[in-house]
């Protein structure tokens, strides 16, 4: 496949699902089968690549014109699955976010609000005609939403120095069964605890979006391209997953003293990258 740039924009986490084919309706899932078989499968680098490139014209296109028809693809206990990109519905939901994430001045210079104003009226039309849409692919950039490692555990981690093409490799893989319980369970945990907040609301949040999907899909968190800009030592020592089971676990049992240590290291680390948003 060519690439549109040799840039890449390096520093999202994705939270993705892959579902089995039988999840789709036909004609889709002939279109996956199909797919499924090929040799090669794009990166997500190819689809930053390719996103990146449409923002080169005058004026930009902040969403693609028409919908991707690429996926991951993953065989997990003999069942093959596929994770669609959804880049177009994916773009939509981004430009809403982007609002109140960078300054109005800067905002318009990048994506002026003729272009932005057209974007969210494409949205609405397309909205009215798909009112069930969601995607297969959550993004978050600079950062991994804590929400996100209560579906997974430390024993699924799976951190290489050298992955394919030796790009750094840091992700979490889980069966759809076991992500919904432990967001159950972690609800559980936190409602005795608390009283409704940010992470609470994250949880029912991301929770109610894994209803959507069958029930024999995988759940995947993959750093992405986090890895390139955060250091080996902070990837070596990173185990959040296994510090925010032990943050529920701890409440369950009523010690908030070690729930509380285990939230502190996981705010302390991930303000940690966070920072580097900033730096120059």
């Amino acid at each position: 496949m060519p690439k549109v740039s040799s840039v890449t924009v390096p520093y999202a986490a994705y939270l993705r699902v892959y579902e089995p084919l039988a999840a789709f309706p036909q004609p889709e899932r002939g279109h996956w089968e199909r797919y499924a078989k090929r040799e090669h499968h794009p990166s997500y680098q190819d689809e930053l690549r390719r996103s990146l490139a449409d923002l080169l014209p005058t004026p930009p296109i902040p969403v693609p014109v028409h919908e991707s028809d690429d996926a991951f693809v993953l065989e997990a206990d003999g069942v093959l699955c596929v994770c669609p990109w959804r880049t177009r519905l994916r773009g939509w939901q981004a430009l809403d976010e982007l609002v109140g994430q960078l300054p109005a001045p800067v905002l318009d210079a990048v994506l002026p609000p003729v272009v932005r104003r057209q974007a969210s009226d494409d949205y609405e039309r397309w909205l009215e005609r798909n009112p069930d849409a969601r995607p297969w692919i959550r993004t978050s950039i600079w950062q991994v939403p804590l929400n996100w490692f209560v579906l997974v555990s430390d024993e699924e981690r799976v951190y290489e120095k050298k992955g394919e093409g030796g790009v750094p490799l840091f992700r979490y893989r889980t069966p759809m069964v076991q992500a919904r319980r432990r967001v159950a369970r972690g609800l559980r945990a936190l409602r005795e605890a608390m009283d409704e907040g940010p992470l609470i609301d994250g949880l029912v949040d991301v929770g109610r979006w894994l209803e959507e999907f069958h029930p024999r899909s995988h759940v995947e968190l993959d750093y992405g391209g986090l890895v390139h800009t955060l250091p080996p030592d902070f990837l070596d020592e990173d185990h959040s997953a296994a510090d925010v089971a032990e943050g529920i676990e701890a409440l369950r049992s009523g010690d908030g003293d070690v729930a509380g240590e285990a939230y502190a290291r996981l705010v302390e680390r991930w303000r940690t990258a966070r920072d580097r948003q900033f730096a120059n």
